[in-house]
């Protein structure tokens, strides 16, 4: 199926206890929706562990949001070439969510992961602006050519919508 026929949300899963505010304490009143940026990376799996700590403290709800980004170069090849790519977001998407379902009893966190497909940072903004988050965590990138044109992190920093963390 393509992005035009599903929409940019492909998968929304929810994990762990149902989610209801805290009561108010002044002084207290923190992020109520925690966006986390995830995509198997070891930067990006350190700010799944932020966000999760954070939305525990905070009793926040939190959202986890893995964007399949198809390369540029998949988009040019032939049918083999898209079909080895889908697995790897497949298999991916798996173990993403073997992980969440893992910890989201263990932290008493509600947690809901979605799937999208297209642009990182496109799809994580809009996410973000969709849910109305109060925040977002995102791993730093561990791509030297980030440094010249800007990585994700850095754009989510420039839209200037919500506190963004960038986790090294």
């Amino acid at each position: 199926m393509s992005a035009e026929e599903t929409g940019p949300v492909q998968l929304v899963e929810e994990y762990g206890p149902e989610w209801a505010p805290g009561v108010f304490e002044r002084g207290t009143d923190g992020p109520l929706l925690i966006l986390a940026g995830v995509d198997g990376s070891p930067t990006a799996m350190r700010a799944g562990a932020y966000a999760a700590g954070l939305a525990r403290r905070q009793r926040s709800r939190l959202v986890f949001v893995y964007v399949a980004a198809p390369s540029l170069w998949t988009g040019m090849s032939a049918g083999p070439a898209v079909a080895a790519q889908e697995q790897l977001f497949g298999e991916l998407i798996d173990e993403l969510r073997a992980q969440i379902r893992e910890r989201a009893d263990e932290i008493d966190v509600p947690i809901t992961f979605v799937v999208r497909r297209g642009d990182a940072f496109v799809e994580l903004r809009d996410a973000a602006t969709e849910l109305h988050a109060d925040m977002v965590v995102v791993g730093s990138s561990e791509q030297a050519g980030h440094r010249l044109i800007g990585s994700v992190a850095s754009r989510l920093v420039r839209a200037g919508r919500w506190p963004v963390t960038v986790v090294p």
